[in-house]
């Protein structure tokens, strides 16, 4: 039953199609006053995660999850750092590994289905004393968290979640990627992973052979994840395995899922309506608009998501 009607519908007017809506946020909207307080986690395979916190004193957490190539630096991670941790909220912004500002010490970096580092990242949080945890994920991150709470029992100082953009169904992001006029975001994902694994291959031995070859996402997974991240057949096994929309309904804390209708990155199965339907726990909005990760509003210094993020909170996850 939780399909929620959605109150976003006032997107600026010079963001009139869903590229805009996603591309010009992306480059130009930036956030002052957000001061981290870094802490490198060591991790049991000898690698190290990048923590980014914000800390006052609360009994209360919000861990926010970066998306694909992003980082606690991004605005959309800022954003919701600043605006929480002015309502009373610790922050723990994190890193996934490469995306810190300096390179893993591993071959491996990280992928949508990677949850025992943001499992170890929540048991971190935990260890301060937290009462009360909130999970806030943005496109990947949000996948990311999705498996974490649907693949294992969490603690039950973990309240509940929250996701932005998440391409739930990871084969069918991919797909939509390939299609005429969406190929722009594929094609800047893929420069960058070849970047690092030249800059890796600077640390390191690393394989390198036919990296100028690879041009979408399933060459480049066959041609390197798969090989840093072994057990998969080819590509299709291994998006089929690292998808969260296959462990929504086994999710036992609420849920906010806001995807807008017009993602370019977002595939049919990327909104899991039938599943919203019959859960009381899985919400999902729908809004008309919002691009990916956008959903701007005319105050740029915050967008639509967190005052979403902050209903869904107040009403659902922690009613007062």
């Amino acid at each position: 039953m939780p399909i929620q009607n959605s109150s976003y519908n006032n997107s600026p007017w010079y963001l009139f199609n869903e590229h805009l809506e996603t591309i010009i946020p992306s480059l130009f909207y930036k956030v002052k006053g957000v001061e981290y307080e870094r802490e490198r986690l060591e991790l049991e395979d000898g690698d190290f995660l990048d923590l980014d916190w914000i800390k006052n004193d609360n009994r209360r957490l919000l861990v926010l999850s970066h998306g694909l190539e992003g980082s606690s630096q991004r605005h959309y991670i800022q954003r919701p750092a600043k605006f929480f941790s002015n309502k009373g909220w610790d922050i723990l912004a994190w890193n996934n590994r490469s995306c810190s500002g300096e390179m893993n010490r591993l071959p491996r970096f990280y992928h949508h289905g990677a949850t025992e580092d943001i499992a170890s990242v929540i048991e971190r949080g935990l260890s301060n004393g937290y009462e009360e945890v909130v999970l806030m994920g943005y496109s990947m991150g949000g996948g990311m968290q999705q498996k974490y709470l649907g693949e294992r029992e969490v603690d039950d100082r973990i309240k509940g979640a929250i996701s932005f953009s998440v391409p739930c169904n990871v084969k069918e992001s991919a797909e939509q990627l390939r299609l005429k006029g969406n190929q722009m975001y594929e094609r800047k994902f893929i420069r960058r992973f070849k970047q690092k694994i030249r800059e890796k291959s600077k640390l390191m031995e690393f394989d390198m052979t036919g990296i100028d070859e690879v041009k979408t996402f399933p060459e480049f997974d066959e041609r390197f994840t798969l090989k840093l991240f072994p057990g998969y057949r080819d590509a299709d096994d291994f998006y089929s395995k690292i998808t969260s929309d296959q462990y929504l309904d086994k999710i036992t804390v609420p849920l906010l899922i806001v995807n807008a209708l017009n993602d370019p990155m977002l595939g049919e199965k990327c909104y899991p309506v039938d599943l919203a339907r019959q859960s009381d726990l899985i919400h999902l909005e729908m809004p008309e608009k919002g691009g990916h990760v956008g959903f701007t509003t005319s105050a740029k210094d915050l967008s639509y998501m967190e005052h979403a993020a902050e209903r869904f909170i107040e009403e659902v996850i922690l009613p007062k």
